[in-house]
C-alpha cells in the first residue's frame, strides 16, 4: 500500500485537500472534505491517506492570499491519456486573469473539432487549482460544469479577474 500525505486546508471556496506524493508533487486536489472520495476520484484507491503539511499547502495559501499566480509551478503528477496530458498542459499556460473556450483549446492542440474531449479532459483533471481547468468555459462564454461547482469556478475566475457579464 503507498502512504500519500494529506492535507485539509480552509478557503474562502470551501475545505480543499491536497495529496501528495513523497516527491511533494501533488497528485490529486479539489475543494472538498472527502480526502478518501478524492483519492477514489483520482485513481488513488488504496493508497494510504496520512494526514499531516504538504509542500503544495503554501501554495494554496499565496494564492488565496493575493498570489494567484502561485499553484501554477507547483510540480504536478497525473496520468492520462496522451490527449489529456496535451490539455493539461496547456491548460497551466493560461494566463491569469484570463479565459478559453474548449473550442480554442482544441485549436490550439491541433484538433479544432475536440472541443468536447477538450472539456473531457479538463473533467478528468485530478489536480484542481494546480491545473487551472476552471480557466475554461463554453463556446457562450458561460459558465459549464466542474467538478467542484460552478460556485467555486465563478469565485476563482472572479477572485483572478478573469470575468465578464456572461460569468456572472
Amino acid at each position: 500500500m503507498t502512504a500519500l500525505a494529506m492535507q485539509q486546508i480552509d478557503t474562502p471556496d470551501g475545505p480543499f485537500i491536497i495529496i501528495e506524493n513523497g516527491a511533494g508533487e501533488v497528485m490529486a486536489s479539489g475543494w472538498t472534505a472527502d480526502a478518501a472520495g478524492l483519492a477514489a476520484r483520482s485513481g488513488l484507491r488504496g493508497a494510504e491517506l496520512r494526514p499531516g503539511e504538504v509542500s503544495a499547502n503554501e501554495a494554496v495559501r499565496a494564492y488565496y492570499s493575493g498570489d494567484l499566480d502561485a499553484p501554477f509551478v507547483v510540480p504536478v503528477v497525473w496520468s492520462g491519456t496522451e490527449f489529456q496530458s496535451r490539455v493539461w498542459d496547456v491548460l497551466r499556460t493560461i494566463p491569469t486573469g484570463e479565459i478559453r473556450r474548449y473550442g480554442e483549446l482544441a485549436a490550439q492542440l491541433g484538433s479544432p473539432g475536440a472541443s468536447r474531449a477538450v472539456g473531457a479532459a479538463c473533467g478528468a483533471n485530478r489536480v484542481a487549482l494546480f491545473v487551472p481547468c476552471h480557466r475554461v468555459v463554453g463556446a457562450s462564454g458561460a459558465l459549464t460544469g466542474f467538478a467542484w461547482g460552478t460556485d467555486v469556478k465563478r469565485a476563482l475566475l472572479q477572485r483572478e479577474g478573469a470575468v465578464d457579464a456572461t460569468l456572472l
